[in-house]
């Protein structure tokens, strides 16, 4: 495959956030000051409720079951991408799936991600791409964040790049290299809680918007150890269920105040890195970006100009951002960058099923 060339990916994302499973079929191509991309047609596929509980209980089965749902999310992830190509009648060359994390521990050497890249392959007959982050773990880096490289090569206009999505996290340029780090747990929180009161999310930050925030937690949340490392850093859902619920448990108060102050305190953490960096504006997405209360609550502690794109990039960043990873991996240029994730050195990331059409 030539770089020069136009080549088709369906970029695959499943967030800790479980909204859905997001499918992208994008199309890239290499330029003589960058790199071309268009989001041909997306999609979110919602989860349904059996679905949703199989993925929020696959930390706790036995090796047998999980290994089983890492092949029937493999088999759902190549019928969703096949059903997309079939409506949108464009065939990609290839799949780049991050799939759904499940473990992300790189102090202990091991990062995974569910969704079978071989399964994926024999199902929709393409090529595959997954696994992104072990060879950076490997390399004794967190294997997290990814989507740097595609904030730096695809959406280098802006000074920051922000994700709200589970977990919110940051990438902009610092003395020539791209700095990348999570911030904090949100929509994985609000979500979360939003849940106990039989909704899916908070829509527009309808609850918090409705309470008042909690100075004693609000303070409390803000003096998490997570926050004062100045070394590169990642989070996963271990973080937030043992260290964020630990402190929010502390306290018995309404959920529309507990919902108003998580919203407050991830506002302020983004803030706080945002102006402690000087960046002059950032650039949101993630289902967050919709969350109007978050939102306004960013603008009142951020001094720079919050620019949210239109709807598709907001809703299909990630997983347009892993469509290029992919593209990357096959043309053998690199996709991982240890400025980022602390590794020894950059890496071509992804393992890779080939299957001959």
């Amino acid at each position: 495959m030539s770089e020069s060339d136009k080549y088709i990916v369906a970029g695959v994302m499943s967030g800790t956030s479980l909204d859905g499973l997001d499918v992208a079929i994008c199309e890239f191509s290499k330029n003589q000051s960058g790199y071309n991309y268009k989001i041909l047609d997306a999609t979110t596929v919602a989860y349904d409720r059996p679905q949703k509980n199989k993925l929020q209980a696959a930390p706790y089965l036995n090796v047998e079951n999980y290994f089983l749902l890492h092949h029937q999310f493999g088999k759902f992830i190549g019928k969703q991408v096949a059903k997309l190509s079939q409506n949108a009648q464009i065939k990609p060359s290839s799949i780049a799936s991050h799939g759904h994390t499940i473990f992300h521990q790189p102090a202990k050497g091991f990062t995974t991600q569910l969704g079978c890249g071989a399964t994926i392959a024999a199902v929709s007959n393409l090529t595959t791409v997954c696994d992104f982050r072990s060879l950076d773990v490997a390399l004794n880096g967190q294997g997290a964040p990814l989507v740097p490289i595609g904030d730096k090569l695809l959406f280098g206009d802006y000074q920051s790049c922000l994700n709200i999505g589970g977990i919110a996290n940051i990438s902009f340029e610092r003395e020539g290299k791209r700095i990348a780090f999570d911030i904090g747990v949100a929509n994985m929180a609000l979500n979360f809680f939003a849940q106990k009161e039989g909704k899916e999310y908070d829509k527009d930050g309808e609850i918090a918007a409705s309470g008042s925030i909690h100075e004693a937690l609000f303070n409390e949340l803000n003096q998490l150890e997570f926050y004062s490392r100045h070394s590169v850093k990642s989070l996963g859902r271990e973080w937030f269920e043992i260290d964020f619920l630990r402190v929010v448990e502390k306290y018995s108060i309404p959920v529309n105040d507990l919902m108003c102050t998580i919203a407050e305190h991830s506002a302020f953490q983004i803030a706080e890195v945002l102006n402690a960096n000087k960046l002059k504006n950032v650039f949101v997405t993630g289902g967050g970006a919709k969350n109007t209360f978050l939102i306004t609550s960013l603008k009142n502690f951020y001094k720079g100009e919050v620019i949210i794109p239109d709807e598709k990039v907001i809703d299909f960043k990630e997983a347009l951002i892993f469509a290029f990873l992919g593209y990357l991996r096959l043309t053998n240029q690199i996709n991982t960058l240890c400025s980022v994730t602390g590794a020894k050195k950059d890496s071509v990331g992804g393992a890779v099923y080939f299957v001959n059409s």
